[in-house]
């Protein structure tokens, strides 16, 4: 299994991305420049954390353009998995991988802190080895993390069981003292719709055209994650192009 780990102007945690594909997972990366046109055979394309183009505009309104990202999102269309990590989550939003977007937190400040997120669907790659109503606690680093949708979006994603995680506190309530950036209705992460099929076979990693994660202390989320794309019942339906719907994935934090 390789990885792909774009790196944008102003990308600061593309290396850190290589350290765990290679080192933690023991599986060969690469780095993709913004400007390439090749995922250069990568199984799984990692946006990584950071401040691409200094945040411009809007987190991930200019990297958004990049010729890179057009072979991320025909990769993504195939059912293979994309993961977006903090700015890779402002990213993917930015880019239509997922509906909605990241705004400035909700106190205008930014947040450097571990927080509480609770499981609300197994039935997902990440989540697969989780328990629902399971609390995970991950770091988040952000000033634009505040995730908002329209409302007929909304409905849709609550409507369709599309939530995966939503920020709660010590004692598992999503509170509006716990949502500590503003999202919509505690949104931490979903799934697509495209990829309720995969869901079913693990394969499927997204907040709503992705999943999210931002993991270091939520260690079941990505140990689940891995175990299932490292399979090669997995990895073949994404080289065949099975018609999933995109696994992209992005970020909490």
């Amino acid at each position: 299994m390789k990885f792909g780990i774009v790196s944008f102007p102003g990308s600061n945690c593309d290396d850190d991305a290589v350290f765990a594909a290679t080192e933690t997972l023991g599986e060969p990366a690469v780095k993709l420049w913004h400007k390439d046109h090749d995922l250069q055979g990568s199984d799984v394309i990692i946006l990584p954390g950071g401040f691409s183009y200094g945040d411009y505009l809007r987190a991930g309104a200019i990297a958004r353009f990049s010729p890179i990202m057009r072979e991320v999102a025909a990769h993504a269309r195939r059912g293979a998995p994309v993961i977006g990590i903090c700015n890779g989550f402002q990213i993917a939003c930015e880019a239509g991988l997922l509906p909605g977007a990241l705004m400035r937190n909700s106190g205008l400040q930014f947040l450097s802190q571990p927080v509480t997120i609770r499981v609300e669907n197994t039935g997902t790659q990440w989540t697969s080895l989780c328990r629902e109503g399971q609390c995970l606690t991950m770091p988040i680093a952000h000033g634009e993390g505040r995730y908002t949708v329209d409302a007929a979006t909304l409905e849709r994603v609550e409507g369709d069981g599309l939530v995966v995680f939503r920020y709660v506190d010590a004692s598992g309530e999503a509170t509006e003292a716990a949502n500590v950036n503003g999202s919509l209705d505690n949104i931490a992460g979903g799934r697509n719709a495209a990829g309720r099929d995969a869901a079913r076979a693990n394969a499927e990693a997204a907040r709503f055209e992705a999943e999210a994660i931002r993991n270091v202390l939520g260690f079941e989320v990505a140990r689940a994650f891995f175990t299932v794309l490292k399979t090669r019942e997995f990895i073949g339906a994404t080289e065949a192009g099975a018609g999933r719907g995109g696994a992209a994935t992005s970020a909490v934090g």
